[in-house]
């Protein structure tokens, strides 16, 4: 089966959904879809967690604890939010391959480090075995591409990262937004009928009582 899986380094919570794809099945196919998060907030006019500021510290913290709690390494970077362009760019520039995803987050979220930094730069360079990366990303081609695959997360109707995007049997794309939908979609794999009862196909159709004032 294939899995779509939009994220964006930027994200804690992509790493530590990243850390858990042992838990998927064994016959599950992942599309690596680095798209830009900023992207996605302008285009449906929200804001991300670390622009309202004690959401961003919670935020953090959690992260750190659940990292924690689940044994998975983790070390925030030295500022947060950053400028994630380089490093999707550079996935992308690396085919989205499995390893040169993990690299990218590793050097982010286990040792910390800041993209822009000479110490980053040459860990990257030396681990995907790539040289100038500051030219290798600046490709109009790399560019584009990041572009349109956040193009199509917004027709998908994705609006958040991470989002594993998968194919239905029954309807079109089901998408699983956020680390802690990663249950839900394994329950959706394994039994994609108990998505289609009543209450969750009267779900989709449900109207909104009151709207807020902005």
């Amino acid at each position: 089966m294939k899995l779509d899986w939009y994220f964006d380094f930027i994200s804690p919570f992509a790493y530590l959904q990243h850390c858990q794809f042992d838990r998927l099945p064994e016959t599950a196919e992942v599309n690596y879809k680095p798209i830009l998060f900023a992207g996605l907030l302008n285009h449906w006019g929200n804001i991300g967690p670390a622009e309202i500021a004690p959401k961003r510290i919670f935020t953090y913290r959690y992260c750190y604890w659940l990292a924690r709690k689940k044994g998975i390494p983790f070390k925030m970077p030295p500022a947060h939010p950053f400028n994630s362009l380089s490093a999707l760019r550079l996935a992308i520039a690396c085919d989205s391959e499995p390893q040169a995803i993990r690299t990218i987050f590793e050097t982010i979220w286990t040792l910390g480090l800041d993209l822009g930094s000479e110490q980053a730069i040459d860990h990257l360079e030396r681990q995907l075995s790539v040289a100038n990366i500051a030219q290798l990303v600046a490709s109009p081609t790399i560019k584009d591409k990041l572009r349109q695959t956040t193009e199509e997360a917004v027709e998908r109707n994705i609006f958040g990262v991470p989002t594993f995007s998968v194919k239905g049997q029954m309807a079109g794309y089901e998408n699983f937004w956020g680390m802690d939908a990663l249950d839900m979609l394994l329950d959706f794999l394994a039994s994609e009928e108990e998505f289609n009862d009543q209450q969750m196909v009267a779900i989709d159709s449900l109207p909104v009582a009151v709207e807020r004032k902005r």
